[in-house]
């Protein structure tokens, strides 16, 4: 029998039992659904992770202060201010492949212009920080490697305190105070919005690190020092070099100083929301192997109802293997177009979602074509028992079944 004629025969013995038929597949249709929707809204936050780590910059090594120790008291990474002036200048001029040094100094403070106040972060940093965070400026201009070797009093600021500070005014030129002391704002940062901590990345203010550290804060240490390899195939002899060098620095003492690149920065932040997409597609793919087991129950009684229809075909000259291809389409039919089903359920679900509550969602390809292979194989699993039961039935025994 050829495979158009027991493809028709199969699809006919469906639509005899549409409301079973469609109960069967329900199954397969909520489990490639809820697969399709976990998978796009995680698909989507993992996303909006990595385009916010995108976001700190391309090609970007951060150096942190390290731990300290005092009293019997210990602290990590970036307890205690460990990096110095001297350790950025060794990076810069030591390393080969870094295409810019910011050293960074921070801290929140109060500041005032217009007879307005507001608290923000304050960000001693180098001419380097708008190339290295990909940052453009709307307005102005970054203050350069002589206002940082003259302790210039200059800032550059955020849109957040433009709008609460020069609400409707250019700020350029105009004056703020950082404690008291008067600096002339000679930039304004484009707008990002918020980071991977929710914090508003535009509720800022960069002076010349050498200003904070004179003038502002008193330190002789820094918190920080961000550093752009020349491309990402350098990223990682960059950071191994950054480490040799801060560790030749030391003279054999415990490392104070923590390296990270961007890579790893992403896969921490991505971590969490990568396990919880897998942990909601493994809950929903138990669907998918209930909708199976429905499969193979409603075939098993299909053979049942149609033993004689089954002795009838045999009798007639019909090999065991078309009938067992029958029953075997049939199971695939039925849990494809579940699958089909499941994935316009699946993509909408999430669209809602991302509609209602403004989740961003991502449909992935590869998730819709993995969702659809595997219910079509689901009922093929399923489906091969009931349709080797009807492929070995003997025709006499079919004929006098009632």
């Amino acid at each position: 029998m050829r495979l158009g004629s027991t493809l028709i025969v199969a699809l006919r013995a469906l639509r005899r039992n549409k409301l079973r038929s469609m109960l069967t597949a329900l199954g397969i249709i909520i489990g490639v659904g809820a697969v399709i929707a976990m998978v796009s809204i995680g698909n989507g936050a993992k996303a909006q992770v990595e385009a916010q780590v995108a976001g700190l910059g391309q090609n970007v090594i951060s150096v942190f202060s390290g731990s300290s120790m005092g009293g019997g008291m210990r602290g990590g990474w970036g307890s205690a201010p460990t990096l110095t002036l001297e350790d950025a200048t060794a990076i810069s001029r030591e390393i080969a492949g870094v295409a810019g040094v910011s050293p960074e100094v921070r801290d929140r403070n109060q500041i005032l212009a217009n007879g307005l106040n507001w608290n923000t972060q304050v960000n001693g940093e180098g001419p380097d920080y708008p190339a290295i965070r990909s940052w453009p400026l709307t307005s102005g201009a970054m203050f350069t490697e002589q206002d940082v070797r003259s302790v210039a009093k200059v800032a550059v600021i955020g849109q957040t305190v433009v709008d609460q500070l020069f609400p409707g005014q250019d700020p350029i030129g105009q004056t703020l105070r950082i404690r008291n002391i008067p600096f002339k704002v000679v930039g304004v940062l484009a707008s990002k919005g918020f980071n991977l901590f929710g914090q508003d990345q535009d509720d800022t203010v960069l002076v010349p690190y050498t200003s904070h550290m004179k003038r502002l804060s008193r330190r002789t240490a820094l918190n920080s020092i961000l550093v752009q390899a020349v491309s990402a195939d350098a990223i990682d002899r960059v950071q191994q070099d950054i480490t040799d060098v801060l560790t030749q620095r030391r003279k054999g003492k415990e490392p104070d100083f923590t390296v990270r690149n961007q890579v790893e920065l992403a896969q921490a932040a991505t971590a969490t929301s990568r396990t919880l997409t897998l942990l909601l597609a493994a809950i929903a793919g138990v669907s998918l192997i209930v909708g199976g087991i429905g499969i193979m129950n409603i075939m098993l009684v299909s053979v049942t109802e149609r033993t004689r229809e089954i002795g009838i075909r045999l009798a007639v000259g019909a090999h065991g293997r078309d009938v067992l291809l029958q029953f075997l389409i049939e199971s695939v039919v039925l849990s494809s177009l579940g699958g089909v089903l499941g994935i316009l359920l699946g993509i909408g679900a999430s669209q809602l979602v991302s509609v209602v509550n403004g989740w961003p969602v991502l449909v992935s390809t590869s998730a819709v074509v993995v969702a659809f292979c595997f219910s079509a194989a689901v009922g093929m699993f399923f489906g091969f028992y009931p349709a080797r039961k009807a492929a070995r039935l003997d025709p006499i025994d079919a004929l006098r079944y009632e």
